[in-house]
């Protein structure tokens, strides 16, 4: 017993084993250690590159729901961007799973990309008997972009585009568009009263109105002319303007051709056919009757039109070209896109035009106005009406006590483009 006490007892005064113990004792704890580490890295490689692909899908599909056109498409796309972000995890995870959810209060309104990748590691499995798997989610929210449609547009890109003040009346349903992305796109101001069913503007409205707070839509990023790749076609054949018999009787019948310059002084119906206006005014103020069925005016060189007159004796009764108006024609190819224009001005028509409707006209004109380098200003007591007047122009200023009317049907109005999309991540 004595020898045995003696033995425990230098045992418990010996501290040269100590480290060999501390590092058996821990060995364990730092193996462990060790594989869940190494396990954790690949746990976070894995999550990180499968949320990436599943937030990719969802916004993929999202984009693709946007647009009416590729909405039918979305499943296909989001799986083809699920699929072209998968690298490490691409042999062990699983397919996609993509269903359109409820957001927010809205219907069917998100797209839900849910996936998961599965496979044995050295520790975790060790421990469980299981392979690890790492399950991931994605939620994009999306919103069509809104189509715009308007028959009044303003093609300056800065400034101020439309500007409607004094007394003036503008009936014009079919819409407002403003392609300027300053403040104060359009102004709407004084007493003027203008009943719309839609203002749209790359910028900002401004407008007093109550009535038009609905109705606003403002920095708008999708706005376009739609005429901008159309080109205004020709008529070499040389014309002069003349008017025959005396007095009150006296008129004029013209031809299609190119008239330098073409101020109108008599009783004047003009024939079917492309007017091309080279240098000088196109002048229709004069107190006296104007009729054309089935015309376009083409201004070029400087060209500037003038549309009223000075007395109400002043009748002026214009159509364009339809598409049949082009059988025959060097244009019967493009009748459908140069159909409906009434006047086209060059975009080179330099230096920047003035184009007005002036005095105390009774007018009744369709078709599209189209001056993409012109600045058309409405004044006076201008009175014109008509069934589907449009007007698109570098910058409408609308003054005075002039009253302008068009019946158009917004669905059949200049389409003026659409605001972006809008898709943002939620989950």
């Amino acid at each position: 017993m004595t020898f045995l006490g003696n033995l425990v007892s230098k045992l418990k005064a010996c501290t040269s084993g100590n480290a060999l113990i501390i590092v058996a004792t821990g060995l364990p704890a730092l193996i462990g250690g060790a594989g869940l580490a190494v396990d954790t890295a690949q746990w976070y490689m894995w999550k990180r590159e499968l949320q990436h692909a599943v937030d990719q899908a969802a916004y993929s599909g999202a984009w693709a729901l946007s647009n009416p056109d590729s909405a039918g498409n979305y499943a296909a796309r989001a799986t083809q961007e699920y699929d072209g972000n998968l690298g490490v995890v691409r042999e062990f995870a699983s397919g996609p799973t993509i269903l359109r959810a409820d957001f927010a209060g809205g219907s069917q309104n998100s797209v839900v990309v849910a996936a998961s990748a599965s496979r044995r590691l050295p520790f975790s499995s060790f421990l469980t008997g299981q392979a690890a798997t790492v399950s991931v989610r994605a939620q994009a929210i999306f919103q069509a972009g809104i189509s715009f449609n308007a028959c009044l547009i303003s093609l300056r890109e800065e400034g101020t585009g439309t500007d409607i003040g004094g007394n003036a009346t503008i009936r014009a349903r079919c819409g407002l568009a403003a392609l300027s992305c300053d403040d104060d796109a359009v102004v709407i101001d004084g007493s003027a009263d203008v009943e719309t069913d839609s203002i749209a503007a790359c910028g900002t409205v401004s407008s007093t109105d109550p009535d038009h707070q609905d109705i606003i839509a403002e920095n708008v990023r999708g706005l376009n002319d739609a005429y901008a790749d159309i080109e205004p076609p020709t008529n070499d054949t040389p014309r002069s303007y003349s008017c025959t018999g005396r007095g009150q009787n006296q008129q004029a019948s013209l031809l299609p051709g190119t008239y330098r310059g073409l101020r109108i002084t008599c009783n004047t119906t003009f024939a079917r056919g492309i007017y091309v206006i080279d240098g000088g005014e196109l002048d229709l103020t004069h107190n006296a009757s104007v009729t054309g069925s089935g015309v376009m005016f083409v201004l070029k060189n400087g060209a500037t039109l003038k549309l009223g007159g000075m007395g109400n004796a002043n009748a002026i009764s214009l159509s364009p070209m339809t598409a049949a108006d082009f059988v025959g024609t060097p244009y019967a190819s493009r009748a459908d896109e140069l159909a409906g224009f009434l006047v086209f001005e060059h975009r080179d028509n330099n230096p920047t035009s003035d184009h007005v409707f002036n005095g105390n006209s009774n007018s009744l004109i369709e078709g599209l106005i189209y001056l993409p380098d012109g600045d058309l200003q409405v004044n006076g007591t201008a009175n014109v009406a008509s069934q589907c007047l449009q007007i698109s122009a570098y910058t409408i200023k609308i003054l005075g006590n002039a009253f302008l009317e068009t019946l158009c049907p917004i669905d059949d109005a200049t389409s003026a483009g659409s605001s972006v999309p809008l898709v943002r991540m939620v989950a």
